[in-house]
């Protein structure tokens, strides 16, 4: 019985450890870096550079997550939506949970500094900091723009898989950060929508505590138009071909048309919740499109 009890104590305690990484959250990274490891050179990169980039990039990713779990957890510990973290629970302690964060971060900047190349490992590393640093401890309780300006950490997976293949900073890369970036306010702001009286609670200043919930609808709505803008570059600048245009548009007046009815709807619905939930399959897809497109390559509809 004794062993049994130890057995289940460690099983418990990895999965707290498993819940410092935000697992789904790094997995949308990593997805947006592998497809940019993949549009970075016409055919298949080598595979041993895509897989040792992908743990370098993932181990990084992670390593912000859990920071970001210390530097909130007095907030945490008061917001219905993260109480139970193992932090603010007190299931693990900060000191445990910065060794585990610092250990996560340098064998991922190890990883990609010499298996990989300097230029990704010193990016992956800026883009830790920007989230866990800039972001968490000084943006997110500074201003309600925080997740416009702070955004650009969480959009740089794309670019860090592009460098980890070519060895340089691509413009078509900066396209698929800005398409990223685009899309973070939006997808952010309909669940501090769902989240106000959580946020009001500990006086973080997001969007809809500090100007209202229809001003915030109303600018998500003008996102989800500016997002459409910019997922057409790919296409116009001949990044992408038909495949991807039809995807986007499709994926794109899906967006816009939840970001609508979120704006006409009642307070009491949960479309912000659907909003943001959609959101997420919408960026998934749009990289998976990009990817398919890339290999499937259909002639685009103009002629040059």
């Amino acid at each position: 019985m004794l062993s049994l009890s130890r057995s289940h104590d460690f099983t418990a305690k990895c999965k707290d450890y498993l819940e410092l990484t935000k697992p789904k959250v790094v997995a949308l990274l990593v997805l947006t870096a592998w497809v940019g490891m993949m549009l970075a050179v016409p055919g298949l990169p080598d595979i041993q550079t895509v897989i040792i980039a992908t743990v370098g990039i993932g181990l990084l990713s992670a390593a912000a997550a859990a920071m970001n779990h210390v530097v909130d957890r007095r907030i945490d510990a008061q917001m219905a939506r993260t109480y139970s973290r193992p932090i603010a629970k007190g299931r693990i302690t900060s000191r445990q949970a910065s060794i585990f964060a610092t250990s996560l971060a340098v064998m991922g900047f190890i990883l990609l500094y010499f298996a990989v190349n300097a230029l990704t490992a010193w990016l992956t590393l800026a883009s830790l900091f920007g989230y866990a640093v800039v972001y968490t401890q000084f943006l997110k309780r500074a201003t309600p723009q925080n997740i416009v300006i702070g955004g650009l950490a969480g959009a740089m997976p794309p670019l860090l898989g592009w460098t980890a293949i070519a060895g340089e900073v691509h413009g078509h890369a900066l396209l698929l950060v800005m398409i990223i970036f685009a899309w973070t306010p939006p997808h952010f702001w309909a669940l501090a929508i769902h989240r106000r009286a959580d946020y009001a609670k500990v006086n973080m200043p997001m969007l809809p505590v500090t100007h209202g919930i229809e001003f915030t609808k109303s600018i998500i709505c003008l996102y989800t138009v500016l997002l459409f803008v910019v997922c057409l570059m790919p296409y116009l600048v001949g990044m992408s071909g038909a495949i991807y245009l039809i995807g986007s548009v499709i994926l794109n007046l899906r967006f816009m048309q939840y970001a609508w009815r979120l704006k006409l709807a009642d307070e009491k619905t949960d479309l912000a919740m659907k909003t943001f939930k959609f959101s997420i399959v919408h960026l998934m897809t749009l990289f998976l499109l990009l990817l398919v497109d890339h290999y499937l390559k259909v002639s685009p509809f103009y002629v040059s």
